[in-house]
């Protein structure tokens, strides 16, 4: 087991071993201008500089603080809301075509009306971030409890079991597979929408760093901020992953 789990996670290394050996060789040939495509080293001394400075902790913990929070509140409403329109016909009916078409909505057509009602603080940037981790969750809930076996609900009901205690003893222990894919797609789109999120007038974050090395033209601080994103992004699906694994040993 413990082979097999080394060996997964070498083949996982191979392709950004690939990446970074391309990068080293093309920059060191001349293929790209230093603006273009700084050197691996550059963008560890970018690293390094920011650390040294107290920012790139700072920039780390706010970025994650924001997605953690944004998508702990997405996640509960979307397994709330998941769980009322997969087990009723009639809030199927009434909430999934609004909740769908809101589906479709660009997460940066959000910004401006964000802005309008809650200014340009953290609950705006909390509030774009939570509707990014809200659908997947929903979604994916709402569908896995549809499919749950009726065989299995009508026995609980025998046994007494209704409503919320029937939801949280049986329902939603047959759909934890489920509903941690959707955590985990919710995770993911948590991340994704930080970065239109720290567009809203942040002055620290990851968001914050691409876009302001963009305008200043420091590409390496820029390729810095992307390597933290999917680093880091990758650490807490990860960690999700190990929850994952509990949980279905535990209810599934």
């Amino acid at each position: 087991m413990l082979a097999n789990g080394w060996a997964r996670l070498l083949l996982g290394l191979i392709i950004p071993a690939a990446v970074l050996a391309a990068w080293q060789l093309s920059t060191a040939a001349g293929a790209f201008s230093v603006v273009q495509l700084p050197p691996p080293a550059m963008v560890f001394e970018a690293g390094i500089d920011l650390l040294q400075r107290g920012q790139l902790g700072q920039h780390i913990a706010i970025s994650t603080q924001r997605v953690l929070i944004g998508f702990a509140a997405g996640a509960a409403l979307g397994l709330v809301l998941g769980s009322l329109v997969g087990l009723s016909k009639v809030a199927d009916a009434l909430l999934a075509p609004t909740i769908g078409a809101l589906r479709a909505v660009p997460s940066l057509a959000w910004v401006p009306l964000l802005i309008l009602w809650m200014k340009i603080g953290e609950d705006s940037k909390i509030t774009l971030i939570l509707i990014g981790a809200f659908f997947p969750v929903f979604t994916t809930v709402s569908l896995a409890l549809r499919h749950v076996d009726r065989n299995l609900v009508e026995a609980a009901r025998a046994f007494g079991l209704k409503g919320v205690k029937l939801l949280t003893t049986v329902q939603l222990p047959a759909v934890v597979p489920a509903v941690f894919s959707g955590l985990r797609l919710a995770l993911a789109q948590a991340w994704l929408f930080l970065v239109a999120a720290e567009l809203i007038a942040s002055s620290m974050g990851l968001g914050f760093l691409l876009t302001d090395s963009q305008n200043n033209g420091r590409t390496d601080r820029l390729l810095l901020a992307i390597v933290l994103l999917a680093v880091i992004g990758k650490t807490t699906d990860a960690l999700l992953g190990l929850a994952e694994k509990w949980a279905v040993k535990r209810w599934a």
